[in-house]
């Protein structure tokens, strides 16, 4: 069966029959650890829903070679946009915390903001279109389950307990929150002052495993369920 993909312009064209079906899925990454976290984790994960997904840094991540960061709307939806001419579905994994111009927007709000400028820019996406913004932080998915963090060479014990009375204070690592003090990722390096998010988050992440994460994280859950389901919602 033909796969229905973009035109210039935001209009449909069928394409050839490929055999198997698989989803072409592009995954529009704030930085460098989002991008291993889709190659380690997301990307094995949905492959066994049909899904193949592809990270690609944000054009700022691109360029500088570093970490993420300086998100705005209109820089994703552009990505998005280009993204769309070659891929079967597009998504997003970015921080809420460090979301320039998000003023008082909600997660939420930022993720239908983006979704409004795709669809403004390239036509009506529906179910290819899957915006994520992660609440508040990557680093907050880290405090699934501390005990991960025991993979790190020569972590004190104290530096995991005081990580556990972190993820005890809130309902879920979800609502680790976002200031400039207290964000995930501040707090991590309090108690753990050799933590280095590029090298050592994606293993957190992978010591964790995927099932945690999404048991621990609600709003990560539905992002994944989302994806996992874009087989059935636009597969041939």
């Amino acid at each position: 069966m033909a796969r229905r993909g973009l035109r210039a312009g935001g209009t449909l064209a069928e394409e050839p029959d490929r055999g198997p079906s698989v989803i072409r899925l592009a995954v529009s990454v704030e930085g460098q650890t989002e991008e291993e976290f889709v190659k380690r984790l997301l990307d094995p994960h949905l492959r066994q829903f049909g899904v193949e997904a592809t990270p690609t840094l944000l054009g700022h991540a691109r360029n500088r070679h570093a970490g993420g960061g300086d998100v705005t709307v209109p820089g994703i939806v552009s990505e998005l946009v280009r993204l769309s001419y070659s891929s079967d579905a597009v998504t997003t994994l970015v921080d809420f915390y460090g979301f320039r111009g998000k003023g008082q927007f909600s997660a939420d709000e930022l993720e239908q903001a983006i979704r409004t400028g795709v669809e403004v820019a390239a036509g009506e996406q529906r179910d290819r279109l899957v915006p994520y913004v992660q609440r508040h932080e990557f680093e907050g998915l880290l405090f699934s389950d501390v005990s991960a963090f025991g993979i790190l060479p020569d972590i004190p014990r104290q530096a995991v307990r005081s990580l556990g009375a972190i993820r005890s204070a809130f309902s879920t690592p979800e609502d680790i929150n976002d200031s400039t003090q207290t964000a995930p990722s501040k707090r991590i390096v309090r108690a753990v002052p050799r933590f280095q998010k590029r090298v050592h988050g994606p293993l957190i992440a992978e010591e964790t495993g995927m099932e945690r994460i999404r048991a621990e994280c609600p709003r990560f859950n539905a992002w994944l369920e989302c994806l996992e389901t874009l087989q059935d919602r636009i597969g041939p």
